[in-house]
């Protein structure tokens, strides 16, 4: 009996010795994958098994019960972290677990330019690969209630930047990250503004930034571009610029502007109506907004393009008319 003892402990050993060194051995070995490459998103709250599961059902030719086990011997398997994953040709099963550790992930982009209007960034967004279009439906009105924002104007609200994200995350994600980034940066520019300004809140801020975007070709002269438009609203002059009568067109802009859309009655149409348009008319950047509370020191009311993406800026109306005439050859009174 002691003998059968002995052979069966020596077997069982054997057995786990045996089982030890085949693990060991699938450990080390490179993953037979269906394609040289594959391509998984694993969601929040996925259980390890579900996990195993998912890689199996996505090209990973082993059994789904082997990963598991691995995944749950190893320790891990509760650090395994949701996000878009990509292996390829030679990875093993320890490298594939240290990927999803550590949250190793395939991730796409998706840049929002200054001076986009939110139809451009809309469309923008429809384009981004791997993005879920959860937004697609929505009006927009619809969308910024998605945000938390009821009843506010989408244009501008979005702060232009490139935003990173995984694969199979919705428009809306990313949305509210670029939403949020236009907050941050409006109440520490808002905070930086001097105590004289004739802008009345954060809104104004950005309705005024939105319209330096658009006029500026030139970086260096954001700072002069505020200023004239900051000095039009504490005389009580028209601001008088082109890009608000532009989005006021709408659909109605040719790409020409006449006389008679100068004198269309439009919310947008600085010529006719004083003050600011009530939304901005684009996505501001950084710069627009800082020059748009720190302007430049100048007492200009006017300002013309020299036609290389600068601009030549007035105190009075008589030295704009020159500018214009040298610049423009065509006059347009005191348009700025």
């Amino acid at each position: 009996m002691r003998r059968i003892l002995l052979a069966l402990a020596l077997l069982l050993a054997t057995s786990v010795l045996a089982a030890a060194g085949a693990a060991w051995w699938w450990l080390q070995r490179p993953l037979p994958l269906a394609a040289d490459s594959v391509e998984l998103s694993i969601e929040a709250g996925t259980a390890p098994r579900g996990v195993a599961q998912a890689w199996v059902q996505a090209g990973v030719q082993t059994s789904p019960d082997f990963l598991y086990q691995w995944f749950r011997w190893s320790g891990q398997a509760r650090q395994i972290r949701a996000g878009s994953y990509e292996i390829h040709r030679g990875v093993t099963p320890r490298q594939l677990l240290d990927k999803m550790v550590r949250g190793d992930e395939v991730l796409e982009s998706v840049r929002f330019i200054e001076g986009w209007t939110f139809k451009q960034l809309r469309a923008e967004l429809a384009r981004s690969p791997a993005l879920k279009p959860v937004t697609v439906t929505l009006s927009d009105t619809e969308l910024m209630a998605a945000l938390g924002a009821p009843g506010v104007a989408p244009e501008g609200r979005f702060f232009p930047d490139t935003y990173a994200y995984s694969r199979g995350v919705s428009d809306l994600t990313v949305l509210k990250r670029a939403h949020a980034a236009m907050q941050r940066r409006l109440e520490q520019v808002w905070a930086e503004r001097p105590a004289d300004t004739p802008l009345r809140s954060m809104d104004e801020l950005l309705v005024l930034a939105s319209i330096v975007e658009k006029e500026t070709g030139q970086a260096t002269d954001r700072p002069k571009v505020a200023a004239v438009f900051l000095n039009r609203l504490r005389v009580g002059m028209p601001l008088q610029t082109d890009p608000t009568v532009i989005y006021g067109l709408g659909e109605r802009f040719d790409g020409n502007l006449r006389k008679r859309d100068l004198q269309a009655d439009t919310p947008y149409n600085t010529y006719i109506r004083q003050g600011l348009p009530p939304t901005p008319i684009a996505l501001p950047g950084m710069d627009s907004l800082r020059a748009s509370v720190k302007p430049a020191p100048t007492q200009a009311l006017y300002f013309v393009s020299r036609g290389d993406g600068s601009s030549v800026f007035s105190d009075n109306l008589a030295d704009h008319n020159r500018a214009v005439n040298q610049y423009q050859r065509a006059p347009r009174g005191n348009a700025p």
